[in-house]
């Protein structure tokens, strides 16, 4: 299987600076080729955001490059993923919360991160930034750690209203500003000719699900340049559309 890969950022119209942090990788291993991506919202409302969402990035990435080898000398199983990144998610919540006493400043940061090799996917997710599939439709693989999605998984919330609702953008919880994290693990079958995307909130606020479908579908996402001028398009859009955080995507598209 082969990959194209993507990253985009934006601060955006409003924020003096960009708190989302991204980073998205073609590895080759024992196993074949595989990508690593991951993207951390830095939480706009809190000082330092972008060093919470940094800090992150750099150890998922250190897992990478320290652990990922080794575990490809055997096949990789469902449950190793789930124990070390859960590890790493709990020892920055540590690390951040812990720079922020000493600091005396609140910070914090959503999480996801997928791996994709040829056979397998492997997400982790804090808060709410998202990942999504797209081939014949548009599938959310994530799910939002919010107040709002917890009312409508209650019943107490249609999804009309969640949208609607003031607080749809209050999180359960975050790297670095939670007592404790529990982030949600999410498997499944890598689809060829597919396309899989992350993303921070700002993204999707003020687009439709049928126009990142449309855009990002993978017939239109043949290249590289086809990836970075859909995701500018993409984000340009969100702008004239007045999003007031920064925004974030990242590509990737299987052969």
């Amino acid at each position: 299987m082969n990959f194209v890969i993507s990253a985009t950022t934006d601060i955006g119209i409003r924020k003096k600076t960009n708190q989302d942090s991204l980073s998205v990788k073609t590895i080759q291993t024992n196993q074949g080729r595989m990508v690593f991506a991951v993207l951390c919202d830095g939480m706009g409302g809190l000082q330092r955001g972008e060093v919470a969402s940094a800090a992150l990035i750099h150890a998922f990435n250190q897992w990478v490059t320290e652990q990922l080898p080794s575990l490809c000398n055997a096949p990789i199983e469902d449950y190793i993923i789930r124990e070390q990144w859960m590890e790493i998610a709990a020892k920055m919540n540590e690390e951040i919360k812990r720079y922020g006493n000493y600091h005396q400043v609140q910070l914090g940061t959503t999480l996801v991160a997928i791996l994709i090799t040829e056979k397998r996917y492997y997400i982790i997710n804090v808060g709410d930034s998202r990942a999504y599939e797209i081939k014949d439709e548009l599938i959310q693989l994530t799910k939002d750690q919010t107040f709002v999605e917890r009312e409508v998984q209650l019943g107490n919330m249609t999804r009309e209203q969640a949208e609607k609702d003031s607080r749809k953008n209050v999180l359960l919880q975050c790297v670095g500003a939670s007592p404790e994290v529990y982030p949600e693990m999410f498997f499944g079958d890598t689809k060829q000719d597919a396309v899989y995307m992350l993303c921070s909130d700002g993204f999707r606020h003020e687009i439709s699900t049928d126009e990142i479908f449309n855009g990002f579908k993978p017939d239109n996402l043949l290249n590289e340049l086809d990836m970075e001028r859909n995701a500018r398009r993409l984000i340009d859009i969100n702008k004239q559309r007045q999003e007031t955080d920064n925004i974030s995507v990242v590509l990737v598209r299987t052969f």
